[in-house]
């Protein structure tokens, strides 16, 4: 795993202890995703959420293209450890915040400190959104989370190809892109 582009470019970063436990967006996907985020002018100065984050490959690319601020979700301690490990490494924990939750709870609303998000990544396992009650709960979060959104916020959602996607109120969908096994959905608060 490495940063992509910006500001730290080519630096290597812990990826996940196994594939058990989180998957990383390839480069490709990754390339592909942030650089039609930049032409869109998603990047500079964004307020982000990474939720389910991992080992932070997504929120730490955003930080090195400009963004503000990310916060960083994950319940998965090992994950953790190498995500702090990896904004230490780049030094950004002053524009960085991480909160170990559940990222389906009400504890990710409670302790967010930002009410103006801009941009939302959220990269929940496979099983979830291929279990029709665990997708609405990842849609619930969602509606939920475009309370503490800016008017013009963008949601990034990566699930598998085949998962049938329940309706995201408080957001409008936009495009979905297609790499291999995985879509990448991209939605407009709405």
């Amino acid at each position: 795993m490495r940063i992509i582009a910006g500001q730290y470019r080519g630096r290597k970063l812990l990826g996940p202890a196994d594939a058990q436990t989180t998957r990383p967006i390839t480069d490709r996907v990754k390339t592909a995703l942030f650089d039609r985020l930049a032409a869109a002018d998603r990047l500079a100065d964004a307020i982000a959420l990474d939720l389910f984050s991992g080992t932070g490959s997504l929120g730490l690319e955003c930080l090195s293209r400009g963004a503000a601020f990310v916060a960083f979700v994950d319940r998965d301690r090992t994950a953790l450890q190498r995500l702090k490990k990896n904004i230490d490494a780049i030094g950004e924990a002053e524009r960085s915040d991480v909160l170990a939750v559940d990222a389906l709870s009400s504890a990710v609303l409670a302790k967010l400190k930002r009410d103006d998000l801009s941009l939302i990544f959220c990269d929940p396992p496979y099983r979830l959104m291929t279990d029709p009650a665990a997708a609405q709960r990842v849609a619930e979060q969602l509606t939920l989370l475009a309370e503490r959104c800016a008017p013009d916020a963008e949601l990034v959602l990566r699930t598998p190809k085949q998962a049938e996607l329940p309706e995201i109120e408080r957001w409008r969908s936009a495009h979905h892109f297609v790499y291999g096994s995985m879509t990448l959905h991209h939605y407009h608060r709405g």
